[in-house]
């Protein structure tokens, strides 16, 4: 609160006839980066209006790549969370979703719904010179112990090294993967079991 006032050029107790505390800064934080995610309405296709929609708050997030954290971090859902939440729930309720698989939905597209997911492993900013050369060789030396990591990093890296993924098109892989899912489930019991007879 302290580094705050300093940066506004005000004591650090004037912030506290406007917010309770630092909680209160957080919280207005996530609302006004959740306000800047367009909603879409559920017309006739609920999986492109959730994508869309979910696509929308990947950009946000992109834009503000601390907001993610913040957003984990925070232990109760405020007004702009729960009108997001709303507007999802809409989607799901009017694309013809049953209120016991809409829950489940919620589960599964967990933080996708808001536009990231944590990720397994969290990339390395470390890109000085030598570095794939670093990573090659680290590869070359895990392949005894872990052939078949080894054999994926190889596999999807650059320059034969370690290198990250394409994180956007690993996250529309997911989403893709799963809204097929939900729209099967969807759809009853007698689509899922032709889809397994096929």
């Amino acid at each position: 609160m302290r580094k705050l006032g300093q940066e506004l050029g005000v004591e650090a107790m004037a912030l506290y006839r406007h917010v309770r505390n630092k909680d209160d800064i957080l919280d207005g934080i996530v609302g006004v980066v959740v306000g800047e995610i367009d909603r879409t309405n559920a017309d006739s296709d609920w999986k492109v209006a959730l994508r869309r929609q979910v696509m929308s708050a990947r950009k946000v997030m992109l834009r503000h790549r601390w907001a993610p954290r913040l957003l984990e971090e925070r232990t109760t859902a405020g007004p702009a969370v729960l009108a997001y939440m709303e507007s999802v729930m809409a989607i799901l309720r009017d694309g013809g979703f049953s209120i016991d698989l809409a829950h489940h939905t919620l589960h599964v597209m967990g933080s996708r719904v808001l536009g990231f997911n944590q990720d397994l492993f969290e990339e390395s900013s470390e890109s000085g010179p030598g570095s794939e050369e670093a990573a090659a060789m680290l590869a070359r030396a895990m392949a005894d112990t872990y052939p078949h990591l080894t054999q994926l990093a190889l596999a999807v890296s650059h320059e034969g090294g370690l290198g990250g993924c394409d994180d956007d098109f690993e996250f529309e892989f997911g989403l893709d993967l799963i809204l097929d899912g939900l729209d099967r489930l969807r759809a009853g019991p007698k689509a899922i079991e032709a889809g397994v007879k096929a």
